[in-house]
């Protein structure tokens, strides 16, 4: 039980270290053009950019649907990385940019700061240059106003 949570945490972790390498150097590389509908003034709900989330919401699917049989490490890798993606849409499509519009305001210091860097990453409307490409993991600069 213990090494199932372990590989489930794990593969939350790595998500955000692989979102941030991906984000940085594929999402703002060669696949511009469908990100760049993020970053962008006046988008509709959906843009082309969810087809990202779709994409590794697919992939975590398949994971557990075929760890699910024996419970092995494909299905707790699947959690994880399923667990990343709620925290991800509440966090990013919630709260930053308020898809939904749920939690308007937090005192928090740590989701201010999310806030801040976030707002940053967007100032650039290019591919390049950038910053804050990871979504938890953030520069200690944005923890002050």
């Amino acid at each position: 039980m213990i090494w199932n949570v372990a590989i489930a945490l794990g593969a939350f972790l790595g998500m955000e270290l692989f979102s941030g390498f991906f984000h940085k150097y594929i999402m703002h590389g060669i696949l511009w053009n469908i990100h760049k509908t993020h970053h962008v003034q006046g988008k509709g709900f959906f843009e082309l950019n969810d087809i990202f989330s779709l994409s590794f919401g697919v992939i975590a699917t398949i994971l557990v649907i075929v760890g699910a049989e024996s419970f092995d490490w494909r299905f707790w890798i699947g959690v994880g990385i399923i667990a990343y993606g709620i925290v991800y849409f509440i966090v990013h499509d919630i709260f930053i940019h308020r898809r939904i519009r749920w939690i308007e305001q937090s005192n928090i210091p740590y989701l201010q700061a999310l806030r801040r860097a976030h707002k940053a990453h967007h100032a650039h409307t290019e591919s390049s240059p950038g910053e804050e490409y990871g979504l938890l993991w953030i520069s200690k600069k944005y923890w002050t106003k």
